[in-house]
């Protein structure tokens, strides 16, 4: 048996689109985990995490697709996450809410999780949400270890 030499973080990113209370889409998908993600858990790990726990769900506008390297989000909306869960045995759960007085105005493409200190840990791209002030996105996101 060998033993792998690297720790394969992956996630799973969920979402529903809500238009005046009623939902209009529901949207799964797995994220990415960005390079600089590997920094933050190392500083955890090492005691010099500061600022570095996830802390913030950002939205931006860039669709293009996402790569390892990526640092951050296009023209983004931030906002703290509303809660965490620990489902299972080396899972995090980071639940958020967009409302509908947030964001409006943007053409939503790209997700972000943001540690305190704004490093982007994951991103996340799909299609267009017109975000009106009648439209809210719930989401979770879980990343696994």
């Amino acid at each position: 048996m060998k033993l792998k030499d690297e720790v394969l973080l992956h996630g799973d990113f969920d979402i529903r689109i809500l238009k005046a209370g009623r939902e209009i889409e529901h949207y799964k998908d797995h994220n990415m985990i960005m390079a600089t993600a590997r920094d933050a858990l190392a500083r955890l790990v090492g005691g010099d995490g500061t600022g570095k726990t996830v802390t913030q769900i950002g939205v931006g506008t860039n669709g293009d697709g996402p790569s390892p390297d990526d640092t951050g989000l296009t023209s983004p909306y931030k906002k703290n996450i509303s809660g965490r869960t620990y489902p299972a045995t080396g899972e995090v759960c980071f639940s958020w809410v967009i409302g509908v007085g947030e964001a409006n105005g943007k053409t939503i493409r790209e997700f972000g999780l943001l540690c305190g200190d704004g490093t982007l840990f994951a991103r996340r791209t799909r299609g267009a949400i017109e975000k009106a002030d009648d439209i809210e996105i719930r989401g979770t996101w879980t990343i696994k270890f």
